[in-house]
């Protein structure tokens, strides 16, 4: 991890907590970040609830104050219109989200998000002030058929080659087949992908934007094997499934930098 790029500790709740839980969560989670003496400068945190916990956990972290930051989990490609079912972008800004999740693979294998439907809602995200957090990663198949790499690059290419330079966004390396299955990818074979999307965009959107973007590692991540992760130096923090629905394990992974030593 670049000491320049502030690490994001990202809590993708996933279709779980209604807007009650969700109170509670947060509040919880807020408890433990300030007993364990949790400096957001130094970290930052996002929870990302489904869309009918927003205003509920935007009003308790505005309300107190607290050392989060709020994302949503998904963003309609328009902005308004008759497209029943669908979220838009402004709708998120109104909400105070900082950040939106884009291509999440659940999204990609379960309703047929293509590589230009990704761009569209990037473009969206953007069009609308929010930062769009767009996850890449490649299945088993793939992972035999390709190797690691080259479908996370190719996922990647699709959306930088649709978006202006010097637009912020920020990459999370998700290999599908770490997702939900408690074995990780290793720190080595997270690295060595991180390393070529950080490339990619040096090579489609210049050396600032390599320099200043931020890419996660995603799947299985648990307290026990994030320091592993943080001491690379292309990953500058994790999206987190199932483990940020447990608050102790979460503030655990949110303080990495108490375990590990970063050079």
């Amino acid at each position: 991890m670049a000491t320049t790029r502030r690490p994001l500790i990202a809590g993708n709740w996933k279709m779980n907590l209604n807007h009650l839980q969700s109170i509670a969560f947060v509040q919880k989670l807020s408890w433990a970040l300030k007993d364990k003496k949790f400096d957001d400068k130094e970290v930052e945190v996002g929870v990302f609830p489904p869309f009918t916990d927003l205003r509920s956990v935007q009003t308790l972290i505005n309300a107190d104050d607290l050392p989060l930051t709020l994302g949503a989990q998904d963003l309609s490609v328009h902005d308004e219109g008759a497209h029943t079912g669908d979220i838009s972008g402004a709708f998120l800004a109104s909400l105070d989200c900082t950040y939106v999740l884009v291509g999440h693979s659940e999204r990609r294998a379960h309703h047929h998000e293509d590589d230009d439907i990704c761009a569209g809602k990037v473009q969206a995200a953007l069009r609308n002030e929010l930062t769009p957090i767009l996850c890449v990663g490649e299945t088993t198949e793939d992972l035999e058929k390709f190797g690691a790499s080259k479908v996370p690059v190719d996922q990647l290419s699709a959306v930088l080659s649709a978006i202006p330079r010097g637009s912020e966004i920020v990459v999370a390396y998700e290999p599908v087949w770490a997702i939900g299955s408690g074995q990780a990818a290793t720190p080595d074979q997270a690295e060595d992908v991180c390393r070529a999307l950080r490339e990619t965009i040096r090579s489609l959107h210049g050396d600032d934007a390599a320099e200043s973007t931020r890419i996660l590692y995603g799947g299985s991540v648990k307290s026990t094997n994030i320091a592993g992760f943080m001491k690379r130096e292309n990953i500058d923090g994790a999206l987190v499934g199932g483990a940020s629905l447990d608050v102790d394990e979460f503030v655990a992974i949110a303080r990495f930098p108490q375990h590990v030593s970063v050079e």
